[in-house]
């Protein structure tokens, strides 16, 4: 039986979470809807979805309360787009840093929703278009790192695991299957994200930090990821493949 994508939308304005729902459900999602966190919470108890679009200014826990909430929990791994109800870069960064996957700014045409939605499943379910990748279920060594491309977590020299967003393993992958070479900011976005950059948007600049926390990186003297000036960034160590996890 061929799957269907379950959406599950989380907005307090009954009419447009009910318009994104049918909208959604005409172009063969599965869709359901509901209210505000309390609602959320209580749907994924017993239901798995396949991505969440989440407005951002609702009334209780907001929705960067609710992504950090789903990033720390057992719903870490389930790819979140953030609604904002204004073009605010603020908003969108500390979206980001939550670890949303991807942001829409209202109002919004459903058909762009749809295509973010899309772009968003394909991105977790495959390593990027045009990346050259090494074998799938192999631990990559990196300094004191591996990383277990199979479970998609860190793994430090005293076998701890460190887990990371959809967003963060992307990028890390990217870096592991390109080390040594200086990435620009649109490669870096188009192959992350699977879109290119707009003048104004800092979501790689913000991955890349996030990154470096998770890898204990001195952001003032990186030694894993350095920023190449007017360029972009670059991973310095080599990459080494030393078998299947164990």
């Amino acid at each position: 039986m061929e799957h269907v994508d379950h959406i599950l939308i989380v907005d307090d304005d009954r009419e447009i979470r009910e318009l994104v729902g049918n909208y959604l459900k005409k172009n063969g999602l599965r869709t359901t809807v509901v209210a505000d966190g309390r609602q959320m919470r209580s749907f994924l108890e017993s239901t798995p979805v396949d991505l969440i679009v989440l407005d951002i200014m609702m009334p209780g826990d907001d929705g960067l309360t609710l992504c950090r909430e789903l990033r720390a929990g057992k719903h870490k791994a389930t790819p979140v787009l953030m609604l904002t109800a204004r073009n605010d870069e603020t908003d969108r960064i500390i979206g980001l840093e939550m670890g949303a996957d991807d942001y829409l700014v209202k109002p919004f045409a459903a058909r762009e929703l749809l295509a973010r939605i899309s772009a968003v499943l394909r991105r977790t379910r495959m390593l990027p278009p045009n990346l050259v990748v090494t074998e799938s279920g192999r631990l990559l060594a990196f300094g004191r790192w591996r990383l277990d491309t199979s479970a998609r977590h860190l793994l430090d020299e005293d076998g701890t695991m460190v887990a990371l967003s959809g967003a963060e393993y992307r990028l890390l992958r990217v870096f592991l299957d390109h080390p040594q070479r200086v990435l620009n900011r649109d490669q870096l976005l188009n192959l992350t994200q699977g879109r290119d950059a707009d003048l104004f948007d800092r979501s790689i600049d913000l991955l890349v930090s996030r990154l470096r926390q998770r890898l204990l990186d001195d952001a003032r003297e990186p030694a894993y990821i350095k920023t190449v000036r007017s360029e972009g960034y670059v991973f310095s160590l080599p990459v080494e493949i030393i078998g299947a996890p164990a």
